[in-house]
């Protein structure tokens, strides 16, 4: 059962989603070859309690980690090790938090100093499915239609589309319904109504769509070796339309002045 959101627990919600993406942003600051995932989860987990939130992946599922961090063909669900990040890696940080008992979750891809022109496409492409997603996500039009605009703009470029993994629906708990997956047809799934409040997550992998699970029961990653991408975004639909409540504006600006 879908549990539609009133304007005050979507405020709620958006500050959950900002904790995380300020949470992001900070992982920015220190992504370099070099450091490890250990080191990025320790301050991610830090970072949180110091803004009267809760980690919410930390024990959640027997999940022993803040962080959940996925490099390369790692598709989501990485575990932090001490292995470190190195140049060319792409890394996906995932990350979230509660906030007055609501959920904010979402995550982002990064590029570790100079990537492969290949990899660069992947993430762009990946980042553009997300958009494509959440444009879908207002009233009038169905669950479905969300994943159809992703997995179309994802298998134009001749990408897998991951099927065993979903988006979702969020809230007091960080997996409601609906689930939202990143294919489909168009016109199909639940009508999308105000009060929606959910998390869309494009994982796209540069070869096959078809994934494994690795024996530590968390990893998950791309049957034939090849990179994948995941971002994800949390909104809700308010007045008709989607309404991001996180932002990748923390990650850009920390980004930006490495760059300078």
């Amino acid at each position: 059962m879908i549990k539609y959101k009133t304007a005050e627990e979507i405020e709620i919600m958006r500050q959950a989603a900002q904790i995380v993406s300020r949470t992001l942003g900070k992982i920015a600051e220190i992504m370099r070859p070099g450091v490890t995932p250990l080191e990025m989860d320790k301050l991610a987990e830090a970072y949180i309690r110091s803004q009267d939130a809760i980690p919410a992946f930390l024990g959640l599922y027997g999940c022993p980690s803040t962080l959940l961090i996925s490099v390369n063909e790692q598709v989501v669900h990485g575990l932090p090790t001490e292995r470190p990040i190195q140049e060319g890696d792409i890394v996906s940080v995932d990350c979230g938090a509660i906030y007055k008992g609501y959920y904010g979750d979402h995550a982002y891809t990064f590029a570790v100093g100079k990537i492969s022109d290949a990899k660069r496409k992947l993430l762009d492409v990946t980042l553009e499915c997300l958009y494509l997603g959440i444009e879908q996500a207002h009233v009038g039009n169905r669950i479905d239609d969300i994943g159809w605009a992703i997995q179309t703009h994802a298998e134009k470029h001749g990408y897998g589309v991951v099927r065993e993994l979903v988006g979702h629906g969020l809230g007091t708990t960080l997996h409601e319904d609906p689930q939202v997956a990143n294919y489909g047809k168009r016109g199909r799934g639940k009508k999308i109504m105000n009060g929606l409040t959910i998390a869309i997550e494009p994982m796209i992998n540069m070869g096959t769509e078809k994934v494994i699970q690795l024996e530590d029961n968390w990893t998950i990653v791309t049957a034939d070796g090849q990179p994948s991408a995941h971002f994800e975004h949390d909104i809700a639909v308010v007045d008709g339309k989607p309404v991001i409540l996180s932002t990748f504006d923390y990650i850009e600006e920390a980004l930006a002045k490495k760059n300078d």
